[in-house]
């Protein structure tokens, strides 16, 4: 059953971009977060997606908030993804899909693509936001808009 609106972020761990484990405990509750599922690095979307946090990242970190990027590619295709952009936030590699489906996150397009599904969670890890969409560069948007209302 996928994550709602309400619902308490999941403990989960996963490799970072450099191969440094990840516990979502040394976040979640702590400050605001942003995560966000999305298909594969280097993908045209993908990419536009992974710039817009970036171009915004300052937006976000000056709210006190976090950004988080999950998809099922490996450390090192996260890490060429992050050099590539010059993203400043962490890639996490979700390759057995644990987490995907720990959040309930759905594939589109008749099962054949990873959904991308930003999640907002507020300082005690409650989810205030769920945002289902394929339209890649509008999760940003909607993202610091839920920030602005709950910090």
């Amino acid at each position: 059953m996928a994550l709602q609106v309400g619902d308490k972020i999941p403990h989960f761990s996963a490799k970072d971009n450099v191969g440094n484990d990840f516990n979502s405990e040394s976040i979640i509750g702590k400050k605001v977060v942003v995560i966000y599922f999305y298909p594969k690095d280097n993908t045209p979307g993908c990419t536009a997606q992974a710039c817009s946090f970036r171009d915004q990242y300052q937006d976000f970190k000056d709210l006190g908030a976090e950004v988080i990027g999950i998809s099922s590619d490996s450390v090192t295709s996260h890490e060429k993804f992050i050099q590539k952009y010059k993203l400043p936030f962490v890639l996490l590699s979700d390759s057995d899909k644990k987490i995907r489906n720990l959040f309930g996150v759905k594939t589109n397009l008749f099962g054949l693509l990873p959904g991308r599904v930003t999640y907002v969670a507020d300082r005690n890890g409650i989810i205030q936001m769920v945002f289902d969409s394929l339209s890649a560069t509008k999760h940003i948007p909607k993202a610091l808009e839920m920030i602005k209302k709950i910090v």
